[in-house]
């Protein structure tokens, strides 16, 4: 799990619910280089970590939001996640944002149930 860039809490729960902080494509600090698809695909390496250390999945998500800093990236992440999550099919919504930490072009935070 990367350490935060933040002053937040990675994961908190509220009663039967874990709810993420957003997870962008970094390791150690910084961004992942190679684009979107490699950041997305940190994103999900780092949304499994830190769900794992409250014994939970991806497979216990309920509804993410992704923020997306240019909404023609929106197929590419469809397909990753489409990917990453399989037939589970969490609520989500996608919305579009002008900047994103460290200059990342996509965010994802989510709820899940334990």
């Amino acid at each position: 799990m990367s350490k935060p860039v933040g002053p937040y809490t990675p994961i908190v729960r509220g009663g039967d619910l874990l709810f993420t902080s957003g997870q962008i494509g970094i390791v150690d600090g910084a961004i992942v280089e190679g684009g979107l698809e490699a950041q997305l695909r940190q994103v999900f390496a780092n949304l499994r970590g830190v769900l794992s250390s409250a014994n939970a999945s991806l497979a216990d998500v309920v509804k993410t939001t992704v923020f997306l800093v240019d909404m023609d990236d929106y197929a590419v992440m469809n397909d990753i996640y489409v990917e990453e999550f399989g037939d589970h099919r969490p609520a989500r919504s996608a919305v579009a944002v002008a900047k994103l930490p460290l200059g990342a072009q996509i965010e994802i935070e989510a709820v899940a149930t334990v």
